[in-house]
């Protein structure tokens, strides 16, 4: 089992954004399990939380942007390639502008700071896609690819062409997560010099610098383009020599280019949400169809958890039966709605429940037509729930449990006399001061039926 991590210690830089020039504050924290990489903006009132999550994705021009419910996040991508070349996978990135700090253009600065702090391992499995066949998302209108293929380690290799003499066909790969630090964390975002003068005109890139991008000179430069890029740099000279570079800039590696896109999509692909196990292969990628391909796996790792129905031993010894259920629970028939407690950690918890014509509510939902409601669904599945937090206090007879809130709750398929039904409970985060968020899912004749966030709290009555 491999287990979750998240870092020692605080981490804070401060930087510009490359597109606003904003001074910005940027600060890691460390994360509970199951968390993910997370961003919340402090410069906003109620500090939004914004999940590094490819359903947030708006724009991708000139860099990957996220928002959420109006809040932003702009240019992300190399942080978060950081910490997954790290390693990582709970995060918390607190923000006092939109925009993260450009520092050098690469990751190479957010690696080296979480190196200072060190990393600390959970006390949770950590969660893996593994590919089982090749999956591809193509972008039609410029001919953009990526493949990703069945292999023992998340490996990435990507392709690229720029059409132009200063900077042809490259090819980068790293062979395991283990490369990123030494072979692609500090290779820098570039620009081909007709993009540089858009943007410029375009009113973007105002915290550029000759030192956070490499310009590859495509063209003629005209003395009013020299003009023009010494004052965008607040520079007296610039010069253009052999290595058709701006300024002249030694590359880190003759791929450099390669390595950054390939950088980009390490980036853009954390925001599945779930490690992935298989060969990337990227052929001219860029944000959009790094993103859009982000989108599309995990939509299927959606599907396929919802369709992977758990299997669970009814024959063997429960954990727990109605008697200790009873123990820890104050409900009572008819409305005690567990029978078995199959499996209990301090992260989860399985429950039972034969569903009978003898249930009350059948009575009058439907006459003639027995379905049992859903609103009763989900109150087994948060009495499964309470079972869990209330195995976290020695006297849960002097407890009662309330709901705080449900969100996200789906009806999938009806539950009938006859079924069995089993809920699954998995904590979100950790329980702080009798405060238990879970997701839950029911599952009856291996389809899922039903499914919801649930918070609740436990209250000491006595």
């Amino acid at each position: 089992m491999i287990k979750q991590t998240t870092i020692a210690s605080e981490i804070t830089l401060t930087g510009v954004g490359l597109h606003t020039g904003q001074e910005v504050t940027m600060t890691f924290k460390p994360a509970p399990i199951n968390n993910g990489f997370t961003f919340v903006r402090v410069d906003l009132e109620g500090q939004p939380i914004i999940e590094a999550d490819a359903n947030y994705v708006v724009n991708t021009q000139r860099g990957t942007n996220l928002e959420k419910r109006g809040v932003m996040i702009q240019t992300p991508e190399h942080v978060l390639a950081a910490l997954v070349g790290c390693d990582l996978d709970n995060v918390i990135i607190e923000l006092n502008a939109s925009e993260l700090p450009i520092m050098d253009g690469s990751s190479k600065y957010f690696v080296e700071a979480i190196e200072k702090v060190g990393i600390v391992s959970q006390d949770a499995e950590r969660k893996i896609y593994v590919v089982k066949e090749v999956i591809s998302y193509v972008d039609e209108t410029t001919g953009s690819e990526i493949t990703v293929i069945p292999s023992d380690h998340y490996c990435v290799t990507t392709m690229v062409d720029f059409g132009t003499k200063v900077l042809g066909t490259q090819n980068a790969t790293m062979k395991n997560i283990t490369e990123f630090k030494t072979e692609i964390a500090d290779c820098r975002t570039f620009s081909f010099l007709h993009e540089l003068e858009s943007l410029l005109n375009n009113g973007l890139i105002k915290g550029g610098d000759l030192n956070n991008a490499i310009v590859y000179v495509d063209k003629e430069i005209s003395a009013e383009t020299m003009e023009n890029l010494k004052k965008a740099f607040n520079k007296d000279t610039i010069s253009v020599k052999e290595n058709g570079i701006l300024d002249n800039l030694t590359l880190h590696f003759p791929n450099e280019a390669a390595r950054h896109k390939l950088l980009d999509v390490i980036g853009d692909l954390s925001l599945i949400g779930t490690r992935i196990q298989g060969k990337v292969i990227a052929n001219k990628p860029g944000h959009y169809v790094n993103t859009q391909f982000a989108k599309k796996i995990a939509k299927i790792i959606k599907l396929e958890e919802r369709n992977n129905v758990p299997q669970y031993d009814i024959n063997k010894e429960p954990v727990m039966d109605i008697h200790g259920i009873m123990d820890l629970l104050p409900h009572r028939p008819p409305f005690l709605l567990v029978d078995k407690i199959l499996e209990l950690s301090e992260t989860h918890v399985v429950g039972l429940k034969n569903v009978t014509m003898n249930e009350d509510f059948f009575i009058g939902h439907f006459p003639g037509a027995p379905v049992m409601p859903g609103v009763l669904q989900v109150e087994a599945m948060a009495q499964t729930g309470g079972i869990l937090i209330l195995s976290t206090v020695p006297d849960p007879e002097n407890y009662l449990t309330y709901f705080m809130k449900i969100d996200n709750v789906k009806f999938k398929n009806k539950v009938l006399p006859g079924d069995t039904l089993f809920f699954k409970c998995d904590l979100i985060s950790p329980i702080r001061r009798g405060i238990c968020h879970m997701q839950a899912y029911a599952y009856a004749n291996g389809k899922l039926v039903s499914e919801a966030e649930l918070m609740a709290q436990i209250v000491k009555v006595k």
